[in-house]
């Protein structure tokens, strides 16, 4: 159906959908009348993010999830209200765009059914300097051991998130692995 013969003000007060990939998955924050497992197409999650504010700091940053380009990712699609979508996509900006390292990105995902349509998500700038690009196992366990910052230490971001996303039925081995590393270096502590 083409659209082109609405007005405006239509077209602007259509429901929002949402692609979380680590904490939005299941700490969204923000109000949505569906949530669905659904597949971004042409990037995949990856622990690719120096933290500066919430798990590390400039001196010494932790790292988070990133969506990076190539491949897909599994993660949660949430539908948010046309009513809601102006608060939600002000309450994403202020929490994902602290450093700007997150750049506001619309991609297409798959949900049930083969259902496809277009949700807003945030995705590394691979030009920032906090970007940490593609790292071995070794390094990411070295740069999350240790790191602290304003939401709790690093170790717990990664813990958590790879227990989350293992809950919620999704495999990522690398994650995996590096969940596996710091659970040893935390226990011989």
């Amino acid at each position: 159906q083409r659209l082109s013969h609405l007005p405006c003000w239509v077209l602007l007060m259509t429901d929002l959908w949402v692609f979380g990939y680590a904490s939005l998955m299941w700490r969204p924050g923000f109000p949505f009348v569906e949530k669905h497992r659904a597949m971004l197409f042409g990037y995949h999650r990856a622990l690719c993010i120096r933290s500066w504010e919430h798990r590390g700091t400039r001196k010494r940053p932790g790292l988070v999830m990133g969506l990076d380009r190539g491949g897909a990712c599994v993660g949660i699609a949430f539908r948010v209200a046309a009513k809601d979508r102006d608060a939600t996509l002000a309450y994403l900006r202020e929490r994902e765009l602290i450093t700007k390292v997150y750049r506001e990105h619309t991609g297409r995902i798959m949900l049930p059914g083969n259902k496809r349509i277009d949700a807003v998500t945030y995705v590394a700038d691979r030009t920032h300097i906090q970007y940490a690009g593609k790292l071995d196992v070794a390094h990411a366990v070295d740069q999350v051991c240790g790191a602290v910052g304003g939401a709790g230490p690093n170790e717990e971001y990664v813990l958590n998130t790879a227990e989350h996303i293992r809950d919620l039925g999704i495999r990522d081995h690398w994650l995996e692995e590096v969940e596996r590393h710091v659970r040893a270096r935390m226990s011989a502590k």
